[in-house]
């Protein structure tokens, strides 16, 4: 027994899942503690004239063989309220550019050196959801440069759990944990004079293997000045500017070898 125990235990491709139950005082499980450490971050957030980090991100998509896998990519964002941001995004396969000067919306794919302008006048909120529901084109971590986090956030949760202290990359952070009927997400936010975002992950609990999305985010800056045409856009030369149709393939999360399955 002992033998075959240990020769379990060795076995490269043996795989460990542990179940952690959250009870009692394992963790801080106080709802008001982690609705007011929410709050404290959406209103740092939404009191900064303007907003600038670097983020890496990863995408999980799953195989119909069940297989995991994560795209992985990283970029910048930079926003001025009430209405300006810019956002680049590169990966093995894309390198993307957006810039929205609060009347026009330009997307670059330098890969495939294309461009479009859609003309979209409002702020970065009505960007963000002008984006989402008419171009099904959704901003990365949008949820935190809305004008009110909180109110998006909090939106359907059913479930809340403060899970005491987490370190991300060196930085000490308030762990959050939130369900609602779709996805389960987590937020790490910094216990530091400033209450930014340093992670924040969302849990599909709508498709086999629960696939995540991840934001990690480096090199915060809040109220810092900024360029002044940081939110300007001109096509750079040997671009062509097309629709938008034609250019959403080129500028997508998924390369072109991946080809997308039957729902499961």
């Amino acid at each position: 027994m002992m033998n075959q125990t240990l020769s379990i235990m060795r076995s490269r491709t043996a795989l460990t899942a542990l179940v952690v139950a959250l009870a009692g005082s394992a963790v801080q499980a106080d709802e008001a503690d982690a609705k007011q450490i929410l709050q404290r971050m959406s209103d740092y957030l939404a009191g900064e004239a303007t907003i600038s980090f670097d983020y890496d991100a990863t995408l999980e998509i799953v195989t119909t063989e069940d297989q995991k896998l994560g795209i992985t990519s990283s970029g910048t964002v930079a926003v001025s309220r009430p209405d300006k941001i810019r956002m680049t995004r590169t990966g093995g396969f894309a390198d993307v550019e957006m810039v929205y000067d609060g009347a026009t919306f330009s997307l670059l794919g330098k890969h495939a050196a294309m461009y479009t302008q859609l003309p979209i006048k409002g702020d970065v909120d009505y960007l963000v959801d002008e984006l989402r529901e008419t171009y099904g084109r959704p901003l990365p971590a949008a949820d935190l440069l809305a004008s009110d986090p909180y109110d998006i956030l909090m939106s359907e949760v059913t479930d809340i759990k403060d899970l005491g202290v987490g370190v991300v990359r060196g930085e000490i952070c308030d762990h959050l944990a939130f369900r609602t009927p779709d996805v389960d997400w987590q937020i790490w936010i910094s216990t530091g004079k400033h209450a930014h975002p340093c992670r924040y992950e969302i849990t599909s609990k709508a498709i086999s293997q629960g696939p995540q999305y991840r934001v990690d985010i480096r090199h915060w800056h809040g109220n810092k000045a900024l360029p002044d045409d940081t939110f300007a856009f001109t096509p750079p030369a040997g671009t062509t500017e097309v629709k938008f149709d034609d250019i959403k393939g080129s500028v997508g999360v998924l390369p072109d070898h991946y080809v997308m399955g039957d729902a499961k």
